[in-house]
């Protein structure tokens, strides 16, 4: 901090000698001056500074930079040029990923300045706003987001927005063989749009822990981030709509494999030490697989999400950094709490008088459980609000409270742990009588305590506070209505059909709608085909097994070889969805038949067919 601020000082100083001067990271941007209150610095290893400089347009804001000495920032730069023309191929090509690219400049040897994103935090600060173990929890991001979008239309575009600029991530940092993944280094913004930075480490050179790879997953995708696309804790049609994006863009970049390979070739000479070999343009050309066909590529990148989803090693990677980073965490850091958007004072909400938890309701959405409805009363005569808080919000005051100020001068906070079940009627009337207890013990308690911001902050109405006063508004759907489910009884499957050189090709999509099993549980769905008439059933061909969904996704390609054009026409194709029962006979979840001399084969089809009883499909 000391050596910051001498900096600053002699940085004050040119600025007083030449009046202004122009970033090197934009000629467009003239500034006049330091903001030295709003400078600090980064705790990685390069220890990077943050910048704030004063705008020569008085009506322009301040512009913030980030100043790194210790890295080679010409990698950085052609790692966000190649992101820049993916990002452009995507658009000419009809599909905008919602891509943040920032503009990066190299000023000098393992030097040089890279533009601030406004209105954005890295996962790390979002994840362990809910504690260190904030990494293995897969709510953190969709709590964060609708912090920051309380109206429902709001999230749903943020949801929107993240759904496309995490599937670009994923397929850049796929393709690019960006390394050195962790929380720290992903970004989201309040608008819901997610980006990487620091790429330090790209075309497959990862950090090792001995002889292990850190980077285990072929790119970052977490189930925390799979919770904000589903909206929940179970597949929905919204991670199809992901993954076709994610198929999509992988397709439209793999068509330009030799403007990438030929791109980077010219850097070969220019002395970026992971790029200085033609084993470095392999790793692209291995990623980008130009020999295989969109389908068999579709395939292949449904089976690295599938795979970067289910990896523990990138979580554990992410607890490992938090664990890092706590040791650099500064005594001046208060902490907040992760479902207030923004903290409250004494002075700014007026004095609280008194509280008081008049009941609980039980809530369906976001999960199910009980809120506790608080009446808080101010100095201010008649003024009254009620605010609703979870049990789990009310132990999150508490545990941040407890890093405030000793035990002695906090109240006891009511035991989590309940004999039968946690979410019963009679539990929460007993968590009533005892929060109500706790809250109006911590009201009374010593002034250094009742008066403290986390406490205001938290009696504080929300946004949900101030629209359920006035009608309870409906429970919100599972899907964002661009993607709405057409909702017919039984299911729909997507296929992509096709006929080439006696082949037929039949591309497993996805599935959507499935009706759960009769013991109320989640089935496990796989799909399988036949060519009818087939008497001796030597048509038969399977997908794999998806695990406890009633919404899967295959992306697998079942083919028939062999067949004249003048027999397809004579052929029906019966698909069945079935749940595998181990044991027991598999339960048949609905079937669709469909005529191929229905079908103009000639180009591909592609759609949804409703499932439903013994009959024929319907597109």
């Amino acid at each position: 901090q000391a050596i910051l601020r001498e900096g600053l000082e002699d940085v004050a100083q040119f600025f007083k000698a030449h009046g202004s001067c122009r970033l090197p990271l934009s000629p467009s941007l003239l500034v006049k001056g330091i903001v030295p209150r709003d400078c600090s610095y980064f705790n990685s290893n390069a220890v990077p500074l943050k910048l704030s400089f004063q705008n020569v347009d008085p009506l322009g804001e301040n512009i913030r930079v980030i100043f790194k000495c210790g890295d080679d920032l010409r990698q950085d730069m052609l790692t966000l040029q190649m992101i820049r023309i993916m990002n452009k191929i995507w658009v000419q090509e009809g599909l905008d990923m919602r891509m943040v690219i920032f503009r990066c400049f190299s000023t000098g040897r393992g030097r040089g300045m890279v533009e601030m994103i406004p209105n954005a935090e890295t996962l790390r600060k979002i994840q362990v706003e809910h504690g260190v173990t904030g990494s293995f929890k897969d709510r953190p991001l969709a709590d964060w987001l609708q912090k920051h979008n309380p109206e429902e239309d709001e999230y749903e575009k943020a949801v929107e927005n993240f759904i496309y600029s995490c599937a670009g991530c994923c397929v850049a940092t796929y393709v690019l063989g960006i390394c050195d993944r962790h929380n720290d280094n992903i970004m989201l913004k309040t608008t819901g749009h997610m980006f990487h930075i620091d790429f330090g480490r790209f075309l497959g050179h990862a950090q090792m822990f001995g002889n292990i790879k850190r980077d285990r997953a072929p790119f970052v995708f977490t189930s925390d981030m799979a919770y904000v696309i589903n909206g929940g804790d179970k597949p929905s049609s919204r991670f199809h709509d992901f993954v076709d994006l994610c198929c999509q863009a992988y397709n439209l970049i793999r068509k330009h494999t030799h403007l990438f390979l030929n791109l980077l070739g010219l850097m070969l000479s220019c002395g970026i030490p992971e790029l200085s070999d033609l084993e470095d343009l392999k790793y692209v050309y291995d990623a980008l697989r130009p020999q295989d066909s969109d389908a068999d590529a579709t395939t292949y990148f449904t089976r690295l999400i599938e795979s970067s989803l289910g990896s523990v090693a990138t979580k554990l990677n992410f607890f490992i950094h938090n664990l890092a980073q706590m040791k650099f965490t500064g005594s001046d850091a208060r902490p907040t709490l992760s479902f207030a958007p923004r903290t409250h004072t004494l002075k700014t909400s007026g004095r609280i008088r008194d509280v008081f938890l008049c009941r609980h309701e039980r809530v369906f959405n976001p999960s199910k459980g009980y809120i506790y409805v608080v009446k808080v009363q101010r100095d201010n005569p008649g003024e009254v609000t009620f605010v609703q808080r979870t049990f789990e919000e009310f132990q999150e005051l508490h545990n941040k409270l407890r890093l405030l100020f000793p035990s002695s001068l906090l109240p006891s906070f009511p035991s989590r742990f309940v004999i039968g079940r946690s979410r019963g009627e009679a539990v929460a009337e007993r968590r009533k009588e005892e929060l109500n207890g706790y809250i109006w013990h911590l009201i009374h308690a010593a002034p250094e305590v009742a008066e403290c911001d986390l406490i205001y902050t938290f009696f504080h109405p929300l946004p949900r506070d101030e629209k359920a006063a006035g009608t309870n508004p409906a429970p919100k759907p599972a899907d964002a209505t661009w993607a709405r489910s057409l909702g017919k009884v039984g299911g729909e499957v997507k296929l992509s059909i096709s006929y080439k050189n006696n082949k037929l090709f039949i591309m497993v999509m996805h599935i959507r709608g499935l009706p759960p099993l009769q013991d109320g549980n989640d089935p496990d769905p796989y799909v399988k085909t036949y060519l009818l008439p087939d008497p001796q059933k030597t048509t038969k061909r399977k997908t794999k097994v998806a695990r406890k969904t009633c919404n899967p996704t295959y992306n697998e390609m079942l083919v028939y070889d062999g067949i004249p054009r003048g027999d397809l026409e004579q052929r029906e194709l019966r698909l069945s969805v079935l749940s595998e029962e181990g044991f027991w006979e598999n339960i048949l979840l609905g079937e669709v038949g469909i005529r191929l001399r229905d079908l103009d084969l000639a180009q591909e089809k592609m759609g949804w067919f409703a499932l439903g009883s013994r009959g024929h499909g319907t597109l």
